[in-house]
């Protein structure tokens, strides 16, 4: 699980850069998922030692469910603006409704790795 944490912090690097750059470096806020990105990449990187592991671990799946609560809002305009309905800022429907996306699936898989290491001890 910490290499898929540190995938995922490099795809929510990706995600901030590219709304960044793609609002037009306007809006500093476009970065907010760099810095959750940043975050789970240092907590997978640790969790790579083993003696921090289960801490690293636990810390970057609450740090998942604080950024689903944070953009979970976005969710529902997702849809209409993939369908090309006109939703107020659009860019930052975008960015928020991928990142809650990503975040679900990674709080889900290391979910599942929690219960699955809890059967194995």
């Amino acid at each position: 699980m910490p290499i898929v944490t540190i995938v995922v912090g490099s795809l929510l690097i990706a995600l901030g850069i590219v709304g960044y750059v793609m609002t037009g470096m306007e809006s500093p806020t476009a970065l907010i998922p760099v810095f959750f990105g940043a975050i789970l990449e240092a907590c997978g990187l640790i969790a790579l030692r083993t003696p921090f592991r289960k801490h690293a671990m636990h810390a970057a799946v609450l740090l998942g469910v604080l950024g689903i609560a944070g953009t979970a809002r976005a969710l529902p305009k997702l849809g209409p603006l993939l369908s090309g309905a006109q939703v107020e800022r659009p860019a930052a429907v975008a960015a928020q409704g991928v990142m809650a996306l990503i975040l679900i699936v990674y709080v889900v898989l290391a979910v599942r790795s929690f219960i699955q290491a809890r059967r194995q001890a």
